[in-house]
């Protein structure tokens, strides 16, 4: 009986503390940080994807090409990459009445497909995701949610048009939980995604900017279906500096089983972006 006490108070501190092996004795899946780098926070601070031979694409607002900032895009999201394809979530000002998605094929041409919203619809556009099989495109809103929005993947998807163009959204992805300031999501198999929330409130989930994981029914088909929503963990706030931090990008790299995600510290310190990995146990 003291046995058993004494590894749930150590359970129960471990998931106080926001520890990334906090789920471990409890048989949820848990991660492990495995090491710490950086990135200029301009050049790529908003987020990360893996490529194929195993080196990372960042994205930041240094990124965002001239022509496209003429058009209006001021704002780039956490990518993503898909059979070499590289996916760009575009938003514009509070009061555009749109956004985009580029796409960047392995030969360099780019894309552009624009999504005009629908009502209730807010402007923002954090993240782009690619689904496994590289048919469906999620993405998301900022502030309180209680969807992820589906769209047909562009260029790959044979129900877009080859060379840009209008994008229509598929079905949504309703979450059983509402979430707060997605920043970026990812997928790590065809019916799970995990995402970073920027939501310091505490007040949807015990952590402070908790990563999340989101569990569907069954692989993505464009019609609606239901995400099941936990907390793991609190991503990491450390910094010499003090202030408020902001959590960013997430990746999953299938190849090595790496996960990463990216904090900006707060102060002087945000010049560069924080990027802690770490492998599943």
């Amino acid at each position: 009986m003291k046995r058993q006490l004494v590894a749930l108070t150590a359970l129960a501190a471990a998931v106080a503390l926001g520890s990334p092996n906090a789920f471990a004795a409890s048989g949820e899946p848990h991660w492990e940080q495995t090491g710490t780098s950086y990135t200029d926070t301009l050049g790529g601070g908003q987020g990360l994807a893996s490529r194929a031979d195993g080196s990372l694409l960042y994205r930041g607002l240094l990124d965002i090409p001239l022509d496209l900032r003429f058009k209006g895009w001021n704002h780039v999201g956490d990518p993503d990459i898909a059979r070499g394809h590289v996916f760009d979530a575009y938003q514009g000002a509070d009061t555009a009445t749109s956004k985009m998605y580029a796409v960047t094929t392995p030969s360099g041409q780019r894309y552009e497909y624009t999504h005009r919203l629908n009502p209730g619809e807010k402007v923002n556009n954090s993240f782009a995701t690619v689904s496994p099989d590289a048919q469906w495109l999620v993405s998301g809103e900022w502030g309180d949610q209680s969807r992820l929005q589906v769209f047909p993947a562009p260029l790959l998807n044979p129900s877009t048009p080859a060379k840009g163009g209008d994008l229509p959204e598929a079905g949504q992805i309703t979450l059983d939980k509402p979430v707060r300031d997605i920043q970026g999501c990812d997928f790590v198999t065809e019916t799970r995604l995990l995402c970073a929330s920027d939501d310091a409130s505490g007040t949807l989930f015990p952590e402070i900017r908790p990563l999340l994981q989101v569990d569907l029914p069954h692989r993505l088909d464009g019609r609606p279906v239901t995400g099941s929503v936990k907390s793991l963990f609190a991503l990491p706030q450390t910094s010499i500096c003090s202030g408020t931090f902001e959590a960013e990008g997430v990746d999953y790299d299938t190849k090595t089983g790496t996960l990463r995600a990216e904090v900006i510290p707060p102060g002087v310190c945000a010049a560069a972006a924080t990027v802690y990995s770490y492998r599943q146990g």
